[in-house]
């Protein structure tokens, strides 16, 4: 099942986030290659793709899963929580209908 995680950044997270942002993206890079990845990305903290200094204000990950549980763990695991990126992650299922 699919599950939907979704991270708030602490504030003036980038230098944060940049520092720790290969091995974020890794543990990513392995979800799609397993198949599981539906997707993933963060959110910016100003109305732009490019925000730029304003950096981020969390991130949204879509991935497959075998049980909430596998999904809260893996979201714990995550080196932006580990680092103190994220202030707190959010886990639910998630009903992918469309496209």
């Amino acid at each position: 099942m699919y599950y939907m995680i979704y991270s708030e950044d602490i504030a003036n997270s980038l230098s944060l986030r940049l520092e720790h942002r290969p091995a974020h993206l890794a543990r990513l890079q392995q979800l799609a290659e397993a198949g599981r990845l539906l997707l993933a990305g963060p959110t910016p903290a100003i109305d732009s793709a490019d925000p730029g200094p304003a950096g981020f204000s969390g991130s949204l990950v879509v991935a497959e899963f075998m049980s909430l549980t596998e999904a809260q763990d893996w979201a714990a695991a995550d080196p932006f929580i580990l680092h103190g990126v994220y202030a707190r992650s959010t886990v639910k299922p998630f009903k992918k209908v469309l496209p």
